[in-house]
């Protein structure tokens, strides 16, 4: 049985906040739970703030390629490989005259994370950030650091028995997806735990989600072919 479990009670965060520290202080955790943190409050951990107008710089700076454009909505590919608009940089939830980019390292960030709550408990972290996606409304969450973590799974059949070639469900984002039920962006929740999937838990050096970017020769929507 899979449990989402929101962390209520975490405090305003700050540059240079013990984001573990304040999980494990409003908390419990168990081995085997998967903790989710929005990478909103990773970023305003290690101090990502830039001023609110130097944002367009800013966009430019973290932008490798755009992907799309229409009047001032710009949808691009920052240096992390993710596809998002504006490369990411996030208004919301911050505070006056400031924007916020995305954590500079997601996955050694969940990384950090993980060596510190393993204090406490045998856990992976997945560091979370909303995301669109091409040809559908709406956003969900999706993993965009990890440490810890089985990112995929890899089923041989299906229910009838038969050969499954191309099936490779993203279980990271997929958890990622399920906690944002618990984490809603009006409630003060950034960071939620999964309990269930202790199967999914394992070394520190397993991949990264750099590792769910697709690569560049795997890439068909890119040429069109």
């Amino acid at each position: 049985m899979l449990t989402l479990l929101g962390i209520p009670g975490l405090p305003e965060i700050r540059p240079g906040d013990d984001i573990a520290a304040l999980i494990l202080a409003h908390g419990s955790l168990v081995d085997g739970d998967i903790v989710v943190v929005t990478s909103k409050i990773v970023s305003k951990a290690e101090g990502r703030f830039v001023p609110a107008a130097e944002r367009e710089a800013a966009i430019e700076a973290e932008t490798v390629r755009v992907v799309a454009e229409r009047g001032p909505v710009r949808i691009v590919q920052n240096r992390l490989g993710i596809v998002a608009a504006a490369a990411g940089i996030d208004a919301s939830n911050v505070p006056e005259g400031q924007v916020l980019l995305l954590p500079e390292d997601p996955d050694a960030s969940a990384r950090g994370i993980a060596e510190a709550l393993r204090e406490v408990a045998h856990v992976g972290v997945l560091v979370s950030d909303t995301l669109g996606r091409p040809w559908r409304l709406g956003q969900t969450d999706v993993a965009i650091g990890a440490a810890g973590v089985q990112l995929f799974e890899q089923p041989d059949r299906d229910a009838d028995g038969r050969p499954l070639a191309v099936t490779l469900p993203c279980v990271g984002d997929e958890l990622c997806a399920a906690a944002e039920l618990v984490k809603p962006k009006d409630g003060h929740v950034p960071v939620a735990v999964v309990r269930g999937r202790a199967d999914l838990v394992g070394d520190l050096g397993l991949p990264g989600a750099r590792s769910i970017i697709r690569p560049l020769e795997d890439d068909l929507f890119r040429t069109g072919g």
